[in-house]
């Protein structure tokens, strides 16, 4: 049985960056990756190479940003005053945040920069404008059920929301991995919601 568009698969993988640091893998989460191929919510690259494999297959494929997480996006680099951010703890670079948008939605962010009354943080995703390269192995194809469908949509992001993503990355269930494998936001639409959201710390999570 080949992988076809509306298939529910799980996919083993493991994710690394051209210097060959692992960023994530499946054997992390202690479970694959699960996910209806062909409908968006893992990143193209990751979505498009999975379709037309078959049971147990293995491969590496290389995602460009371009397929992946998009480049980076400068416009998303954002001041905001200190007194947005939480009182308990001193902000510091690299320091990972929530930012709250007005829709409900939260998307994280990095602190680049702290100067005595503003904050710089970066709404971009963690893998933004990185080369991704991943070995992946199917695991398991079965026929989507109209409920997978449905759970896929309200998540918004795949169901076993691997990597801290963030995806779509503005879609957030922990950020799926791309490997973590949600789409990539396109950040446009947030730039005016961002100067309004609110901001709060998070724990430190890994890369979506």
């Amino acid at each position: 049985m080949k992988v076809e568009k509306g298939n529910k698969i799980k996919v083993e993988y493991e994710g690394k960056f051209d210097d060959g640091t692992v960023f994530d893998a499946s054997s992390i989460h202690g479970n694959p990756l699960e996910f209806v191929a062909g409908k968006g919510h893992v990143v193209p690259g990751f979505d498009n190479a999975v379709v037309g494999m078959v049971l147990n297959e293995e491969k590496e494929i290389t995602i460009t940003p371009e397929d992946g997480y998009g480049p980076i996006n400068a416009e998303l680099s954002k001041e905001v005053p200190r007194d947005q951010l939480p009182k308990d703890e001193e902000p510091k670079v690299g320091m990972m945040l929530g930012v709250g948008l007005p829709n409900g939605q939260q998307v994280p962010a990095m602190i680049t920069n702290v100067t005595e009354d503003k904050v710089t943080i970066d709404l971009n995703h963690p893998l933004a404008g990185k080369t991704l390269h991943f070995k992946i192995k199917v695991v398991d194809i079965s026929e989507a059920t109209e409920e997978d469908l449905k759970e896929e949509e309200e998540e918004g992001c795949c169901g076993s929301g691997h990597c801290g993503s963030h995806s779509e990355e503005g879609k957030e269930k922990e950020g799926c991995c791309g490997g973590g494998h949600c789409s990539s936001s396109d950040g446009d639409e947030n730039d005016e919601d961002d100067e309004k959201s609110d901001v709060e710390e998070t724990p430190e999570s890994k890369p979506e």
